[in-house]
């Protein structure tokens, strides 16, 4: 098995506890669903949001999810760029796996879909 990088990105709604935490639950839900990834082969997420964000770390999804306490998981906030998408929260999802670089998908929904030219998941990645 390698450690490979599963990225992800989502446009939040509003600067809220539920909102944070639903738009981090939806990413974390494509992305392993996307890449058949069971969470006891998660190495590390790390999670970042724009300085608009702030009201809950959107690792405390996880728990939500019922993930396992002792995950590795970590938040911090993107640089301040002028013209950086509002609202958005980016993980990077280390997980170990048998596939090859080019056969991970990465995950982008709602206006996040701009970020990168992407493929998204069967229904469009639509929130």
């Amino acid at each position: 098995m390698q450690c490979r990088g599963i990225r992800g990105a989502i446009t939040v709604p509003r600067n809220d506890k539920e909102s944070v935490l639903a738009a981090a639950k939806e990413l974390l839900v494509q992305m392993t669903r996307a890449n058949q990834v069971e969470v006891s082969d998660i190495a590390a997420i790390f999670f970042t949001t724009t300085s608009d964000l702030n009201v809950e770390f959107p690792a405390a999804a996880t728990r939500e999810l019922g993930w396992p306490p002792n995950l590795a998981l970590l938040c911090g906030h993107e640089m301040n760029v002028p013209h950086d998408l509002p609202r958005c929260l980016r993980v990077l999802m280390l997980t170990n796996t048998q596939k090859e670089a080019e056969e991970i998908v990465h995950i982008y929904l709602g206006e996040a879909r701009t970020l990168k030219n992407t493929t998204s998941p069967p229904n469009g990645g639509n929130t």
